[in-house]
């Protein structure tokens, strides 16, 4: 029913119940106004549309603006892809393909979808400890840094895992795992955990902690890999491994212990590198002196051997004659150098004894 046959009661002036002329205006000067004709705006609405349009409004009209709201619609399908970035291109929710930086296009909203990863930025995420929002300080976890040990001590330790999204399967990243920064901290806890449990407390306070770094990023990448998490392990950094701060007093003593104990040793170690070579230099020269005495001996004794074998040779030739003469060679060899005087008694009462006194002046004997 049109509105100017809905006259309602008037309050006197000629206004409505609203008190006003009326919500489109006044009417008449000094009369109650009535509402517009609806089907009257709407049809001089379409008379200045028309005007508006050569032609006029038809089904040519509805379908420029079709075909005008269509190409905008696809128009909105081009975006940017920065040089950090892969965008992942989703068509009814589903994957289609990637794209790698620059222009690209997809079919807009509510058809398509893009997912702009960021695979080339580093993230950080911290075991053990967490950085404190209002004082911008890093507080103590307990709860992810105390771990047990193989030989059933209590290790606390902090460590950092740097890690950036795969660039070769970034889909994995966007799809398989619903919360991947939580996944990968939740894994690399595990992981230290299951090193840690393999390793004695010494030896991790002391030669493992290089060791311990890689084995932790093999051991997640390999159990990311079978997630399909899409994450790629850049390093694991150890930041502190201490015992419990209730007995780490006694451990540093037994840490200075060990050192000096190792201080010792290596002292010990360069004291016998110095005195086991002049030790093998003294025995070499000593074999070297036994080996030139025994090459001495030998030689005189062929020389002895080979003077026997000539005297041997005349003394068959004339026995009596060599006899004699080795006698006298012998007693020449044996009285020589006596301070005495041999007198032979058959030699009668010619010969004077004496008693040779020496010179005393010139140091003789008595």
């Amino acid at each position: 029913m049109p509105w100017s046959n809905q006259d309602g009661p008037r309050r006197p002036g000629g206004q409505n119940p609203w008190g006003s002329p009326g919500p489109w205006g006044g009417g008449p000067a000094g009369g109650g106004g009535t509402p517009p004709n609806l089907e009257e705006l709407l049809r001089r609405g379409q008379e200045r549309l028309q005007s508006a349009m050569p032609g006029g409004f038809g089904a040519k009209g509805l379908l420029f603006f079709f075909l005008a709201g269509a190409l905008l619609w696809l128009m909105s399908g081009f975006y940017i892809v920065a040089t950090n970035q892969v965008g992942l291109n989703l068509v009814f929710g589903k994957f289609t393909g990637k794209t790698k930086e620059g222009l690209n296009y997809n079919l807009p909203y509510p058809v398509g979808s893009v997912i702009k990863l960021n695979v080339t930025d580093f993230q950080a995420t911290d075991i053990g400890s967490e950085m404190r929002v209002d004082s911008r300080t890093m507080i103590d976890v307990p709860e992810e840094s105390l771990m047990l040990t193989g030989d059933e001590n209590i290790a606390d330790v902090k460590f950092r895992v740097i890690w950036k999204i795969d660039d070769v399967n970034p889909e994995d990243y966007a799809f398989n795992v619903s919360n991947p920064p939580g996944t990968v901290k939740a894994v690399a806890e595990s992981a230290m955990r299951e090193i840690v449990g393999r390793s004695q407390i010494q030896k991790l306070l002391t030669a493992e902690r290089k060791v311990i770094e890689p084995a932790v990023q093999e051991l997640m990448q390999r159990v990311l890999d079978s997630y399909k998490a899409g994450v790629r392990i850049v390093q694991v950094q150890l930041l502190s491994v201490d015992p419990p701060a209730s007995v780490i007093s006694a451990f540093r003593d037994v840490t200075a212990a060990q050192q000096d104990r190792d201080r010792l040793k290596n002292e010990a170690e360069g004291y016998a590198n110095k005195v086991v070579p002049e030790a093998r230099g003294q025995a070499a020269r000593i074999q070297q002196e036994a080996e030139a005495y025994r090459e001495q001996t030998v030689a005189e004794a062929r020389g002895q051997a080979s003077r026997f074998d000539q005297i041997y040779v005349q003394y068959k030739n004339a026995p009596e004659i060599t006899r004699e003469r080795m006698y006298l060679e012998t007693m020449e060899r044996v009285l020589g150098g006596a301070d005495k005087v041999i007198v032979d008694k058959s030699a009668g009462q010619g010969v004077v004894p004496y008693l040779p006194l020496g010179d005393k002046s010139a140091g003789g004997k008595k």
